[in-house]
């Protein structure tokens, strides 16, 4: 895909140009069919780890450095190279949700494997040498639903007031969420930290901290109609106590059920973007069948940090 407006820049040439590119549209939504987008900045590439891919229970990852031309790689990680995948008798697992971090120039790749339900879910996760993949399992899951607890959806923080590293999943029917700092192999668990259902929690969560602000990030609702939506809290620790804020991405007149995001800060520019799936072209409350797109477009916050209400495009977001 391709803006007419921004042809041949590159991620790198815009993070070295001054802010006289106000106007300038740097793509169009959407920017890829898959669901789950978890963004990253990784040597000023944009990296995109979704849900969803060529092959079935198999991971990818697209990368780009101007939003406009993106390269697939993968598969990075097979569920045929996953030894404890069969583990739960179960004769088909889904590929949800992954996640990326890296620490000492690895890099270590979270995911969550289905179902949910009377079988357990369960998060496992793989290290490589590269965004790129591809990935070897660390042998055994990190963590097991039960009890109330689903584990789907990991996301990993790195907490820059001390660089400890926390593991965020959980959600859905029992809306539990979970955190747990990581061992200092990021393939352990070193001990739980909380255990929360924060306002308005159903799933999806993630984490960033902006003038000392850490912002608990979530999705609400039903992921095949309109409730879809994202909602935010605040507090001054990567574990609260949080203070509930709002909804900051809900449905419009096209665009129905935004959710499952992530949120990414451009270096050089001070520009955050959101980065989330939603249904297109669709109208009333649902329920909605076939792909979710994922769409990248600007989030704002008002001058006491609050994050505004986030503007949906078809155009694309400017810089």
């Amino acid at each position: 895909m391709r803006s007419p407006d921004f042809p041949e820049k590159s991620l790198a040439a815009v993070l070295a140009l001054p802010l006289l590119l106000a106007a300038t549209c740097l793509a169009a939504n959407p920017i890829l069919t898959a669901a789950d987008p978890h963004a990253a900045v990784i040597d000023k590439q944009v990296w995109i780890y979704p849900t969803g891919g060529p092959l079935p229970q198999a991971f990818f990852t697209w990368s780009s450095r101007d939003f406009v031309h993106w390269e697939r790689h993968g598969p990075l990680l097979r569920f045929a190279d996953i030894p404890w995948i069969d583990g739960d008798g179960v004769r088909n697992h889904g590929a949800w949700a992954p996640c990326i971090a890296s620490k000492a120039g690895k890099y270590f790749f979270y995911y969550a494997v289905g179902p949910q339900g009377p079988t357990p879910s369960r998060i496992g996760v793989a290290s490589g040498d590269s965004p790129g993949g591809p990935f070897k399992d660390s042998g055994q899951a990190l963590l097991i639903g039960g009890n109330g607890f689903e584990a789907i959806d990991p996301m990993v923080f790195e907490d820059p007031a001390d660089h400890a590293f926390y593991l965020y999943s959980g959600g859905s029917a029992g809306a539990t969420l979970r955190i747990h700092r990581l061992g200092d192999d990021m393939i352990s668990l070193a001990h739980e930290v909380k255990t929360a259902k924060p306002p308005q929690f159903t799933e999806g969560v993630f984490m960033h901290v902006r003038n000392g602000i850490y912002y608990l990030t979530y999705s609400h609702g039903n992921w095949q109609d309109a409730t879809y939506s994202v909602h935010y809290c605040t507090a001054r620790g990567p574990s609260g106590p949080w203070t509930y804020r709002g909804a900051i991405l809900t449905s419009d007149k096209q665009h129905k059920g935004p959710g499952h995001h992530s949120i990414i800060l451009l270096p050089g520019l001070n520009q955050w973007l959101i980065c989330y799936h939603r249904w297109n072209n669709r109208s009333g409350n649902g329920p909605f069948h076939g792909a979710r797109d994922t769409c990248i477009d600007r989030l704002e916050y008002t001058a006491d940090g609050l994050i505004r209400p986030v503007v949906m495009t078809d155009s694309g977001f400017h810089l």
